[in-house]
């Protein structure tokens, strides 16, 4: 080799990151930011330490629950209508997986109307009175 040694790159410098939200909360970041003389800001949190989120706003709606008498079971199918889907699909001589396919719902769907366990739904209502050529719906 001839002539002088040469280095041909730029020193690299490392730096650390800022520390993050939580790394400065750190008991031992809080310490050395006193003793550096830094100004250190302390905020208690809303209803810190305390438990009452899950005591006290229960005593209002408890009460408001116990005082609510409204029945609130759904609306079933009247035996009226049981018995008039009943009738006509029988003059039809289909079974009941039959009348399902002809109104594109489940067999299941049809059972539930004429066992009275269906909550009456107007559209499938209407697509039998169709299917079935009667009236289902009260005196029209």
């Amino acid at each position: 080799m001839s002539g002088p040694l040469s280095q041909d790159w730029e020193p690299v410098v490392l730096r650390k990151k800022a520390p993050t939200a939580a790394a400065k909360k750190d008991e031992k970041a809080v310490n050395a930011a006193r003793r550096s003389g830094a100004e250190i800001e302390a905020v208690k949190k809303h209803n810190a330490g305390t438990n009452k989120a899950a005591s006290s706003g229960t005593s209002l709606n408890t009460k408001r629950l116990d005082d609510d008498t409204e029945s609130l079971a759904h609306e079933r199918v009247p035996t009226e209508l049981k018995k008039a889907i009943m009738q006509a699909r029988m003059d039809k001589k289909l079974t009941q997986a039959q009348l399902a396919q002809l109104i594109n719902e489940k067999p299941q769907v049809i059972q539930e109307y004429e066992s009275g366990k269906a909550i009456p739904n107007q559209q499938i209502i209407g697509k039998l009175e169709r299917t079935l050529g009667a009236k289902l719906r009260g005196k029209k």
